[in-house]
């Protein structure tokens, strides 16, 4: 049996400009990291999340769950801070977010 080529994992996770704001993704995607680490917070599973993410292989998911891991304070204040936004924005526009909205 031939074996593929080897995979380095840390080449499954990539920061671009442009891309998601320079944030960390799964490459190739713009699955941000701390997406994945909130689904993970959440008790999702990986294949839960492939399904949710169909851009993102398997073995991306899980890339990405050991960088979230690894890097658990920063992502879990990133999390804390976009709860916050969405709190603060549902509050101003407790009818949902349009266009017309954007100069009140």
């Amino acid at each position: 049996m031939a074996a593929g080529a080897i995979v380095d994992v840390g080449s499954m996770i990539e920061s671009r400009e442009g891309v998601t704001g320079g944030r960390p993704c799964l490459a190739g995607t713009r699955v941000r990291v701390v997406a994945v680490g909130a689904c993970y917070a959440a008790g999702m599973s990986p294949e839960e999340m492939a399904e949710n993410f169909p851009s993102a292989t398997l073995a991306k998911i899980y890339a990405g769950i050991a960088y979230y891991l690894a890097n658990r304070e920063h992502f879990d204040a990133e999390i804390a801070e976009e709860l916050e936004l969405e709190r603060v924005m549902a509050a101003r526009y407790p009818h949902g977010w349009t266009p017309e909205t954007r100069s009140a």
